[in-house]
């Protein structure tokens, strides 16, 4: 990995793991089953596929004429979030005519783009996107509550 010191990758992985640990925890306290690890292991997992994407290939590229190869430097990452989707939709449930787990889905795609952010060292982006995240999910917990009690009332009135 010419283009990454060692330590900028420990440095990126690590990032991603705390930040994705910070989204996760505060899922694990609402009682979500995809928590503190799999938030953790979907921002690392990311992250370590957008460094190999960025590193991972220097020793296979080289001019194209003498191999005529091409690296797509984006292309690990891009598959990122359709993967991604699959795990999100197995946290997605329907019972009693009632849907569960698409805030948790969307946490856990938030929690990829923030590793794949902290993969390509876009510090800036990952740590913004985390704190946004917590927000979301934590401090505009009240507010949904509210929206969701009074669309309740809403649909008692009309029946």
């Amino acid at each position: 990995m010419a283009a990454l010191e060692w330590y900028e990758v420990v440095g990126r992985l690590g990032l991603a793991a705390l930040l994705g640990a910070v989204l996760g925890i505060e899922r694990e306290f609402d009682g979500n089953f995809a928590g503190l690890r799999t938030h953790l292991l979907l921002t690392l997992g990311a992250a370590l596929f957008t460094v190999v994407s960025v590193a991972g290939f220097d020793a296979f590229v080289a001019t194209q004429a003498s191999t005529n190869v091409t690296i797509d430097i984006t292309r690990i990452a891009a598959y990122i979030a359709p993967g991604v989707g699959f795990i999100g939709g197995g946290a997605i449930l329907k019972s009693d005519g009632r849907i569960r787990g698409l805030t948790t889905a969307a946490s856990l795609w938030t929690a990829a783009a923030i590793g794949v952010a902290a993969g390509l060292g876009f510090w800036v982006g990952a740590v913004t996107a985390t704190v946004i995240a917590l927000i979301a999910l934590e401090g505009l917990q009240p507010l949904s509550r509210w929206a969701a009690a009074l669309g309740e009332r809403r649909g008692r009135q009309e029946r």
